[in-house]
This record gives C-alpha cells, structure tokens and sequence, in this order.
C-alpha cells in the first residue's frame, strides 16, 4: 500500500515535511459576549455567561487537526479535553489535597497518582475492558512518569495529586492505541494539569512519529499505524529542550532514529505552542472576565444603594411628619 501518494501527499491529504500550526488570538470584545478570531479570520462568538468554558481549534498542514478545551469540569481542580485527529481524551486533576493512604505520604515530594481507563464505546469493538489489564497499566505508569518529571514534586510535601485519563474517543485498533492515544493522553493531563494550578519545570507536550515507503511520517493516523512500519512517542520540555519520554517498539538503524526522532521533537515544540497558547490565553481571558464582572457588580451595586438610600430618605421624611408615634 502507497502511504505517500505520486504527489507528495499523504492519505489523509497532509504534507510529510511540514510543521506548522495556526497562530490564534482571543480577545474581549465590548458587550456581553466572547469573540475568539483565528489567523484565517473565522470569528466563534460564545455567550458571556459561559466564558470559563471556552475552546481553541487550531489545524496544521503536518499534525492532525488539533482541538483543545479547558475547564470541562467543575467539581474537578483542574481538567481539560484534548483532540489530535479521531483521538479524543479527556483528563481531570484532582489535588493538591491531603494524602488518603498516610503509609503513602512522602514527606519531602507530592504523591503523583494516575489512572487510565478507556470508555466502552471508545472503539467499533465493544467488548468490556477492566481497569487491571496490562495496556492499562502500562500506559498509566507512562503518564504518571511524565507528570511527576514535569511538577515541581518538592513544593508540595505531604500532598497527593490525582490524575483521571479516560479516553473519550480512540482512533483505530489495538495497536494504535498504544501510539497515538499515549502522546494524546499526555497532552491532556498536561493541560489539566496547569488548568489546577500545579507548579511545573515547563509544559510538557508529545508527539508520535513513524517510517513507512522510507519517508518519516509525523503523527500517524490509523492506516498509518497499520502499515506496520516502526514508530516512537517523544515527550519532552520545549524551553529546557530536555526529553522526558522516548519509546520505541522496534529496531532501526541510527540514521533512520535520528530522522523520526528530529521529526517528533518538532511535532511536539508545534504541540507545545499549541497548548502554550490555549493555556496563557485562557489565563488572559480570566482576568478580563473578572475584571469585567466586577465593573459590572459596581455598577449594579451603585445603583441599588442609590435607590436604598433613597427610601431611607423618604421613610425618614415620613416619621419627621408624622403627627402621631408609630407603633413598634
């Protein structure tokens, strides 16, 4: 099978030797609503009321399309949804709160705990999954790993940090599941994670690339990961340019590892401007819809103490002339 078609395109329309990712700008407009404007000039307004709630969709001419909101829960310290292509997850933080196993408390660090899970009709096959199945455990310990290199763990002594992954939607079968589903599950816990509020070194942001034809590919999708070619999932920190994750399940030789390993590391630098800039614009936007809140609370404070003050004055006026003592 062609994965690279005579045009230089991929199946899916994409180029293979391209990076780039959409420039978005959020602001606040005059009046009781929202209007996020993307660089092509597509406007998406939403209602003033559900600001705290807002999403940012970007594309790339090399990644799949990217789809990304924060704050979906709210009885949640910290959550967000994150989309790359058909792979949609969704992750909530909870802490940092007091630990619930005290033989657990580390009294030096935080207590980093997480929990993957996939939902029953996340794929076409509906067979149940347990929680204790070794995919699960295996992909829990990858996120955990990576969360705890990237919190600052010191800051928090004697505290527990609790991380939910679910996978919402899952593009392709089993095997995928273990490429794109890990680098998308990471990208949501790290959102989730700044959502809460927990210190880290950086953001920390993956991406997944492969071989097939003898081209590196960046960020494979289904057909992609079935052509059997080898693959790799790199995370790493865009300002330390330091790797927290590396995982390969094949053998290559050096200058094909060096190729893919390059083409992550771009994918996921694209990645991380990506979530960068959802995360300071949401930040951004939460102090102009405060300070928007309270000018409004002035004003209607103002107004309804003028009109107490008001009947004050006429009720006052009315004892001052009265002729005959009120009763109590």
């Amino acid at each position: 099978m062609d994965f690279i078609s005579p045009e230089g395109l991929r199946l899916d329309g994409r180029r293979p030797f391209e990076v780039s990712i959409k420039n978005l700008i959020c602001s606040v407009v005059p009046g009781d609503e929202l209007c996020i404007s993307s660089f092509d000039g597509v406007a998406i307004t939403f209602h003033f009321i559900c600001l705290f709630n807002f999403t940012l969709v970007g594309g790339s001419a090399q990644l799949r399309q990217l789809h990304a909101e924060i704050g979906v829960l709210d009885n949640a310290d910290g959550s967000a949804t994150f989309e790359m292509g058909n792979t949609k997850v969704i992750a909530v933080v909870y802490g940092p709160r007091e630990v619930q196993n005290r033989s657990q408390q580390q009294l030096d660090h935080a207590l980093v705990r997480c929990e993957y899970s996939m939902a029953t009709f996340s794929t076409g096959d509906r067979r149940r999954r347990g929680k204790g199945d070794r995919r699960g455990t295996e992909l829990s310990l990858v996120i955990r790993q990576t969360m705890e290199a990237a919190i600052l763990t010191n800051l928090l002594p004697r505290s527990q940090i609790d991380i939910f992954v679910q996978v919402l939607q899952a593009d392709g079968g089993a095997r995928s599941l273990l490429l794109g589903t890990r680098a998308c599950c990471i990208n949501a816990a790290a959102l989730a994670l700044a959502d809460a509020g927990i210190p880290m070194r950086d953001l920390v942001a993956s991406c997944s690339a492969g071989y097939l034809n003898s081209t590196p590919l960046l960020d494979l999708n289904y057909l992609e990961d079935s052509g059997g070619g080898p693959d790799l999932t790199v995370a790493l920190f865009s300002k330390l340019d330091k790797v927290t994750l590396l995982q390969m399940d094949a053998k290559v030789p050096l200058d094909v590892f060096e190729k893919v390993m390059n083409l992550a590391s771009e994918g996921a630098k694209a990645v991380t401007q990506f979530l960068r800039e959802l995360a300071i614009d949401s930040y951004f936007l939460g102090i102009d819809v405060v300070r928007k809140c309270s000018e409004t609370l002035d004003i209607v404070l103002s107004g309804a103490l003028r009109v107490t003050l008001q009947i004050l004055m006429e009720n006052t006026k009315k004892l001052a002339f009265a002729k005959e003592p009120l009763k109590v």
